[in-house]
């Protein structure tokens, strides 16, 4: 199993979440996070005042699949996800060890 995290911009959410739905990834962790990467975010005006916005508004989204499905989830996401800006985000890969599903008990996969 492996767990795929993804960080986005905001309004790509809901085409990220389609696309991940249509290969039959239904379920997933999305956060509200805040963060920078090479753009350092951006200067803007204030009343007058200039300042510098470093944390910018991101979406984190988290899904565990079997090993089987990264490949196809990683492409639904890079698909709805860019659009060839700067800021587009990253989708980080981990191995999960084990995962169980509080209700059942059911482990592995299954869980999933």
């Amino acid at each position: 199993m492996k767990k795929i995290e993804a960080i986005i911009k905001p309004f790509k959410l809901e085409e990220v979440k389609d696309a991940l739905g249509e290969i039959g990834i239904e379920g997933m962790t999305v956060t509200e996070v805040k963060g920078f990467g090479r753009q350092k975010g951006h200067t803007e005006i204030y009343r007058g005042s200039e300042y510098t916005v470093d944390f910018l508004p991101k979406i984190k989204i988290e899904t565990v699949v079997a090993d089987n499905q990264v490949e196809p989830a990683v492409g639904a996401i890079l698909k709805a996800a860019k659009t060839g800006k700067i800021g587009d985000g990253k989708i980080f890969v981990s191995s999960i060890e084990d995962a169980i599903r509080i209700r059942t008990d059911e482990k592995g996969e299954k869980a999933v």
